[in-house]
């Protein structure tokens, strides 16, 4: 999205797993917002997920580079990173392994923290290994719908994952790599839960946001990581 005085540097945003990150381009356009009056704003996909390449890999250290690659493609010298959920973990670890490319970080409801024993994690994980469960090669658009009415209680998660199906032919395929992510999310230490203190610290510029009773970030509990992992950031 192209801001109509791009004064600061470019925004280059991502969502959570599983979600588009075009879904927040209503929330980026909004002229409340006045977002777009001084910067220009890409929606990422990250690799996996959306219209991004499909790969066996989740490691942070892969998505990264993917991210650089695309920031010396667009021809960006300086870029701010943010990201929801999984995104927002991905924008920081990113924006730690490239200081000399990045200008701040934006966390919102998410950043450096262990999600494994999270009941929103184990919760999506579930999710993941319904949807991954079903036979996209004997089901049409509407067995699928139907499949993930059953098995997904959530409504907004259950409206993501349809977001991800589409028709081809008489069957649906995933638009994101279901089978990949929940063979991730199987694994003791998975790529997308984790945060590993080799990702390093991040001393610049950063902004955390998040919901007073957020299911992803404690209170009590897991706002001292945000602290040692970005040892600028203030209350």
């Amino acid at each position: 999205m192209k801001g109509r005085k791009a004064d600061l540097p470019t925004l280059i945003w991502f969502s959570d797993l599983v979600e588009p990150a075009e879904n927040f381009s209503a929330f980026f356009s909004n002229p409340k917002h006045k977002i777009l009056d001084v910067r220009n704003v890409w929606l990422l996909n990250i690799r996996n997920m959306g219209d991004s390449d499909h790969h066996e890999s989740f490691t942070m250290g892969e998505i990264s580079d993917d991210i650089m690659r695309f920031i010396d493609k667009q021809k960006l010298t300086l870029v701010t990173l943010g990201g929801h959920g999984f995104g927002a973990k991905v924008a920081l670890a990113t924006a730690i392994n490239n200081m000399d490319r990045v200008t701040g970080v934006i966390n919102m409801n998410g950043g450096p923290l262990d999600h494994r024993y999270h009941e929103a994690y184990t919760e999506l994980r579930s999710y993941v290994e319904a949807c991954n469960q079903l036979d996209v090669t004997k089901s049409d658009l509407n067995a699928a719908i139907r499949h993930l009415d059953k098995h997904i209680a959530c409504a907004k998660w259950r409206s993501i994952f349809r977001q991800n199906l589409e028709a081809k032919g008489n069957n649906v395929q995933w638009k994101c790599n279901i089978a990949g992510l929940a063979k991730n999310m199987k694994s003791r230490q998975p790529d997308v839960a984790m945060w590993h203190e080799h990702y390093g610290l991040w001393p610049g510029q950063a902004l955390v946001l998040f919901a007073a009773h957020s299911r992803w970030i404690h209170m009590s509990t897991n706002t001292l990581p945000f602290y040692n992992v970005m040892p600028r950031l203030q209350d």
